[in-house]
């Protein structure tokens, strides 16, 4: 899994605001683990096929590379919910040693979170909440914490 989302990076990083230097990696990984856990393989995900759609039609993974917490959030940039509507935004959180890790390394875990519609999401509050490699990110994002959001096991059902 690690080498793949590795070598799809070049075809994929995309031009905007970076928040660390693993965030195309991460979210990557974080295409990979839905994949595995709503098909039962994570070579079905469609890195590099779905540039400038959403991650799996009605569902837009988000994911965060974070030692993990039920503190943190889903996070969505304010600038992309303008422009998309996923039915459903899916939180995932690579379990890193250190809140700023460079890397991921084999053996990861990854936490399928939950999810939050569409709705929710533009319903939530905003907040700047800065990068891993400065204090202001210069952007906003609607948040919501993890423990609000919906369990997974109502998207396969």
């Amino acid at each position: 899994m690690l080498d793949e989302a590795q070598r799809l990076i070049p075809s994929t990083k995309v031009n905007r605001t970076i928040a660390s230097k693993i965030d195309t990696l991460c979210g990557h990984l974080g295409e990979f683990v839905f994949a595995a856990y709503m098909f039962g393989d994570w070579q079905q995900h469609k890195v590099g096929k779905n540039k400038g759609e959403t991650d799996f039609g009605a569902y837009e993974i988000k994911t965060s590379a974070f030692p993990f917490s039920e503190k943190l959030h889903l996070l969505v940039r304010e600038d992309y919910a303008q422009k998309r509507k996923p039915a459903y935004y899916v939180q995932i959180v690579i379990d890193v040693k250190d809140a700023k890790a460079e890397t991921i390394a084999a053996g990861t875990c990854a936490y399928l979170c939950g999810y939050a519609t569409a709705r929710q999401v533009d319903e939530a509050p905003l907040k700047d909440f800065g990068s891993k490699l400065q204090k202001d990110g210069g952007y906003r994002c609607h948040y919501i914490s993890l423990k609000d959001l919906k369990p997974l096991n109502e998207l396969k059902g």
